[in-house]
């Protein structure tokens, strides 16, 4: 069971992503943030970047703090989302292969122990960071509906939730 809390336990976990602030990462000495796309962000079903989700890629920038996507999805998936707002991106990541989120560090200049990684799922986010040797923080879905990948991993997660519950390891608190 040590190998569920080495590579599936976050470093940390918030409900929503707006609430990890770059006070909150720069108090840990993270300058870089490696963040997922569908379902951290914003939904799988939706294209455009919500004003919320501009607000805080401004405010991470006017904080000194780099951030890069890496998801999954497809190139046009990713780009149409980025593009338009200038942030830069990785698609067809194939998480939780570690490859991606090194390439990530690189673009960033960044150091391993300066970044973490944000995202919704253990099985693709927080386990490829884990393996990558970054932190990982993971986030509540933005959505209750998936993509029909993803169903399968959250049935499995929800087990390996249950473990870490029972555990007292993670309280996700009101």
């Amino acid at each position: 069971m040590k190998l569920l809390e080495k590579y599936f336990l976050p470093s940390d976990y918030f409900k929503e992503f707006q609430g990890i602030t770059p006070q909150y990462l720069k108090e840990r000495g993270i300058r870089a943030v490696i963040i997922d796309l569908d379902n951290t962000l914003v939904g799988f079903d939706e294209p455009s970047a919500s004003e919320t989700v501009l607000k805080w890629f401004r405010t991470m920038k006017d904080n000194g703090i780099k951030v890069t996507i890496v998801s999954n999805g497809s190139r046009v998936r990713v780009s149409e989302f980025s593009d338009p707002h200038d942030i830069e991106y990785i698609f067809r990541a194939r998480k939780p292969l570690a490859r991606s989120y090194r390439k990530a560090v690189h673009m960033m200049g960044m150091d391993s122990s300066e970044t973490v990684m944000i995202g919704d799922q253990l099985l693709t986010d927080v386990f490829g960071a884990n393996r990558a040797g970054l932190k990982s923080i993971l986030v509540l879905p933005v959505k209750d509906k998936d993509g029909w990948a993803t169903v399968v991993n959250r049935r499995i997660e929800r087990i390996i939730m249950k473990y870490f519950d029972r555990k007292g390891l993670i309280q996700w608190g009101d």
